[in-house]
């Protein structure tokens, strides 16, 4: 059975209301929509840890820096209900702009450090607006666990300070990454690729995972690079925005694998910008 749509805060209210009075655990998996299996295992883990479920789709204008790339977005929300059908989902939370973003709107939410580089560096203003509707999402629906991808290791830390900076009662959990059987990390924006470009798109986590086991056999990091972004360049990607290792605890620089760290990437093929990371 589909999940019933919420459109107004009133009726998210008056859903949520008896969950709360009787003490349950709300999950939240908060979305933009075009659902795909990445999406459906969040779903699944907030199912197995929370009494009741919500899925939200909004696709937010304020996290987006180019406007074509906000009007290209896909959005499939009969889909994505159907989709979500097999999962006893509690509810499906599908708030418009003006219910978001009210006339007069005026507040802004802002992460320091973690939002200066890799994406917040390629995409000025990008997690102000993740970390605002984020925060709206958290309090509108009255979560205590919320379940977000590793995909955007990035988004998942940079939420987990903002709850934590602002006392939000919530938990916010961070779910392994899903990928294709080529080894594409699975995206909305997966579906903008042209067919050939879909069958390029998987060297990128092929020339990441070369890098790995470079530095696992104790190649530097800059050779590696050098030789990675080359070789992407050569496939068919536009642009290599950044092949980064960084630190997991803070998103710092690294230059081996002494401590906890991600290797990040993030490149474009054929006008759409894939982004990725994995552990080391």
């Amino acid at each position: 059975m589909t999940p019933p749509i919420l459109r107004r805060l009133a009726e998210l209210r008056e859903t949520t209301t008896p969950w709360i009075r009787a003490g349950a655990r709300i999950g939240v998996v908060p979305t933009m929509g075009a659902l795909h299996e990445g999406h459906m295992s969040l779903v699944d883990a907030a199912k197995a840890a929370c009494d009741h479920v919500i899925v939200t789709i909004f696709v937010n204008p304020k996290q987006f820096n180019n406007p074509e790339d906000l009007a290209n977005y896909p959005r499939t929300e009969e889909d994505d209900a159907r989709k979500l059908a097999r999962f006893g989902v509690d509810a499906l939370w599908v708030p418009d702009g003006p219910q978001m973003y009210p006339e007069g709107f005026a507040t802004n939410v802002s992460v320091a450090g973690l939002t200066d580089v890799m994406e917040g560096a390629h995409r000025p203003g990008h997690f102000d607006g993740v970390a605002t509707v984020v925060a709206k999402l958290f309090t509108q629906t009255m979560a205590s666990d919320a379940f977000f991808g590793e995909k955007d290791f990035q988004q998942l830390l940079v939420v987990r300070r903002m709850a934590a900076d602002l006392d939000l009662p919530v938990k916010v959990h961070g779910c392994p990454t899903i990928r294709d059987i080529d080894g594409l990390a699975l995206s909305s924006r997966n579906l903008l690729l042209s067919d050939r470009a879909r069958t390029i798109a998987p060297r990128l986590q092929e020339e990441m995972q070369g890098i790995a086991e470079g530095l696992h056999t104790g190649k530097p990091l800059a050779s590696l690079q050098t030789a990675a972004i080359a070789r992407l360049e050569k496939a068919g990607f536009a642009a290599v925005d950044y092949l980064d290792l960084r630190r997991q605890s803070d998103l710092s620089l690294a230059e081996d694998l002494s401590v906890p760290v991600r290797l990040f990437a993030a490149a474009k093929l054929a006008g759409v910008r894939l982004i990725d990371n994995i552990a080391i």
